[in-house]
């Protein structure tokens, strides 16, 4: 008897091996579309701003695509569930490159911002489809040699987005970069529609309602935490009911999900999944990283471009340091944990790492070499690498089948819920030490601190210019050493991640593989 279940499992591995060949590359498009969108974006922030609206609008155009993708997540994962991944993954494309078009002619921020939130409707369903597939078709433990490639196609996204926005931007116009994304999105959908075999869902037929309640509950918390952050950098012109209702969003948001989710018979985010301990640290330190990488980070290429005058398509290759970190220690511990069959001591290691490379940021200034900062995002991406996509390991091995969506949207959905509030806080906080470090006669030429872009500010005279760039030197780096005991925080809890033994069956084997049609 043992010795025939050798040969069984060898052909169970090489059988999902077979699938997982045929159905990356368009999953890792997919990754790539949401991913691209967010960091294609960065050192085109200024001139975005500067174009349709000032500085100060800054994070609002990174934080309506967070809010939006980190709203759906849940939704997709539940759904992805009861119906099936293929058509969820669909819809995600067909919204996502909706929204680029939307953002490509936005004559206004408004239309811009709206444009955003229909792109990221569209790309939390595509990180959350992406990711929950391939726990499907891949089994935990073959996982690590696949965290690789998923590392990669973020690494070409994070790589390669700073870098052709820069190029973009400097040689054409920012409107430019929403044109890479409907061919992007047809190749996608053409790929899962040809190549995503998946065996199919359960009927749903007395199944119990989509939990609408929970869903709404869950997005108006995160919308309200996203205002509710952004809020003290707006200024003096907001008005007096906004602070209160933004918290009221919040706090009756997430008391409306914990409602809705003892009531439902089918929550669209089980709070059973938060009583595994290895889901519920995951899902702290997916938070606490969210909230901290994207909150700082997501300001670098301004920084480098303002503090250190460097043109955008040089700020966006420099940020490559950070993700060539993330993709050297993915690879690493990807191929580790597929031999070893152990992971717990990678997220322990990467958080101890980020935290030191937080401290380090926080010491640069206007009047750092660009290759120390460089080699410094350098080691918070190698500390990052060890992390993020082991929390996503971590959670979906703990899951039931029936709930493999809702464990990777749980993960994914803290982590951006993290970002949201990350962006928001920071940028924040940077607008408001920025406007309070920039000598009064200063802003007063250059129009306003919320006025300044690229081209306002290389018409100003020499010594305006390094008054500009003094002030905003000092205004971003302090927010890095804020951010270490965050991280720090996130180091205690990969100390609760329990280990256990990694399962060895994809859930996708239990039947054969199904034609691309009939697995809708």
């Amino acid at each position: 008897m043992a010795g025939s279940r050798v040969p069984h499992r060898g052909a169970e591995r090489a059988a999902e091996g077979v699938r997982v060949e045929r159905a990356l590359p368009g999953l890792l498009i997919a990754m790539l579309l949401g991913a691209l969108d967010q960091t294609a974006m960065a050192p085109a922030l200024p001139a975005v701003a500067g174009d349709l609206g000032g500085l100060d609008l800054m994070p609002a155009v990174i934080t309506a695509y967070l809010v939006a993708a980190t709203a759906v997540m849940p939704l997709y994962g539940r759904l992805g569930d009861r119906y099936g991944r293929v058509p969820l993954l669909h819809a995600a494309i067909v919204l996502f490159t909706l929204g680029a078009l939307v953002c490509m002619a936005a004559p206004s921020m408004g239309w811009l911002i709206a444009g955003r939130i229909v792109q990221g409707m569209g790309g939390g369903g595509l990180m959350i489809g992406a990711q929950a597939t391939l726990g499907e078709i891949v089994s935990p433990r073959e996982r690590g040699r696949y965290l690789g490639a998923i590392g990669a196609a973020y690494a070409v996204a994070a790589v390669g987005g700073p870098l052709l926005g820069g190029l973009i931007v400097d040689a054409l116009s920012w409107r430019w970069i929403f044109a890479l994304y409907p061919p992007l999105g047809v190749l996608a959908a053409a790929l899962v529609a040809a190549t995503l075999r998946l065996p199919r869902p359960a009927p749903a037929a007395g199944r119990p309602p989509v939990d609408a309640a929970g869903t709404l509950a869950l997005a108006s918390a995160v919308v309200g935490l996203a205002l509710l952050g952004g809020a003290p950098g707006w200024g003096s012109d907001l008005p007096g009911w906004f602070v209160p209702t933004a918290a009221a969003l919040l706090v009756l948001g997430a008391a409306g999900w914990a409602a809705a989710s003892r009531i439902a018979a089918d929550p669209v985010l089980p709070p059973r999944l938060f009583g595994d301990r290895a889901i519920a640290a995951s899902a702290a330190i997916a938070f606490l990283i969210g909230f901290t990488l994207f909150g700082t980070v997501g300001f670098t290429p301004a920084f480098l471009q303002i503090a250190l005058e460097m043109p955008a398509a040089a700020a966006g290759m420099l940020v490559t340091a950070l993700m060539a970190g993330v993709l050297v220690t993915t690879v690493l511990s990807g191929r580790l944990i597929t031999r070893t069959g152990r992971y717990r001591g990678y997220p322990v290691a990467g958080t101890a790492v980020a935290t030191m490379g937080l401290l380090l940021l926080s010491r640069l200034d206007a009047g750092s070499s660009p290759l120390l900062a460089a080699a410094l995002l350098a080691l918070l991406g190698l500390g990052i690498g060890l992390v993020m996509q082991v929390t996503v390991l971590v959670a979906q091995n703990s899951a039931a089948h029936a709930d493999l969506g809702s464990a990777t949207a749980a993960v994914t959905f803290l982590r951006q819920v993290g970002a949201s509030a990350g962006v928001a806080v920071f940028g924040a906080l940077l607008n408001l030490r920025f406007a309070a470090l920039l000598p009064g006669p200063v802003a007063e030429r250059a129009g306003g601190a919320a006025g300044l872009s690229p081209e306002s500010l290389a018409a100003l005279a020499p010594g305006d210019r390094a008054a500009v760039a003094a002030a905003f030197g000092d205004a971003l780096p302090p927010l890095f050493g804020w951010a270490a005991p965050l991280m720090a925080l996130a180091f205690l809890c990969s100390l609760a991640v329990p280990a256990r033994p990694l399962r060895d069956t994809a859930h996708a084997g239990a039947a054969a593989p199904e034609a691309p049609g009939e697995s809708r």
